[in-house]
């Protein structure tokens, strides 16, 4: 059995479309998974990147593929009254819904993305509808604790140090898939695809290339 390692931020629709697809795709492979959840704004900042709801018109794209994506795929799929909005009491209340140093379950990890995607358009930060989902999972940890928090850093800053970039990340083997879009390639890896023991290297080798100043 693989072990797949898998990169959230319940703020990205498209974790969630992945999160959802994921049992589907990798039908019939031997594989465990463990959630790990980050703070897409941060990978984003180290990066020197902008969140797509930060350019106008990549916005107004991503709404609309989303919602088309929901549709071919069968996802249940509503944005929040407000997005982005800040996921940090929802990515602690992951971490505090495990012991310290695990990871949470797919169960937790489903509660929370219905809690902002499948809502029908709610407040994901609400402060009533966050007390409701915490008295739902019943964390043996406070999710505003130090530990808690601490926790959440080291796991951003575990991944940034693997290479994820963006969300949903998956990892396997020492390679990073990113995107929804990545399914198919992660599944052929999975599978033993003979691409992943000499073009995954060479496909990405260094080449000269010009620099914006």
């Amino acid at each position: 059995m693989k072990q797949l390692r898998f990169w959230f931020d319940v703020i990205s629709p498209y974790a969630w479309l992945a999160f959802d697809r994921l049992p589907q795709v990798l039908e019939g492979h031997s594989y465990a998974v463990e959630y790990r959840p980050l703070v897409l704004g941060a990978v984003l900042h180290h990066w020197g990147q902008r969140g797509p709801a930060e350019i106008a018109p990549k916005r107004d794209w991503t709404y609309r593929q989303i919602a088309w994506l929901a549709r071919q795929q069968g996802t249940p799929l509503a944005l929040p009254a407000q997005h982005p909005f800040n996921p940090l009491a929802l990515q602690r209340l992951a971490l505090a819904c495990c012991p310290a140093g695990g990871a949470p379950n797919r169960r937790v990890v489903e509660a929370l993305f219905r809690h902002v995607w499948c809502s029908g358009g709610a407040d994901a930060n609400e402060p009533q509808r966050l007390a409701a989902l915490a008295a739902e999972l019943q964390p043996p940890r406070d999710p505003a604790s130090a530990e808690v928090k601490d926790e959440l850093k080291l796991s951003t800053q575990a991944a940034i140090a693997r290479g994820v970039f963006g969300v949903p990340a998956f990892e396997l083997e020492g390679r990073v898939f990113w995107g929804l879009d990545a399914l198919p390639m992660l599944a052929a890896a999975l599978a033993g695809d003979p691409f992943f023991d000499g073009p995954w290297d060479e496909a990405a080798a260094p080449r000269p290339a010009v620099t914006r100043g």
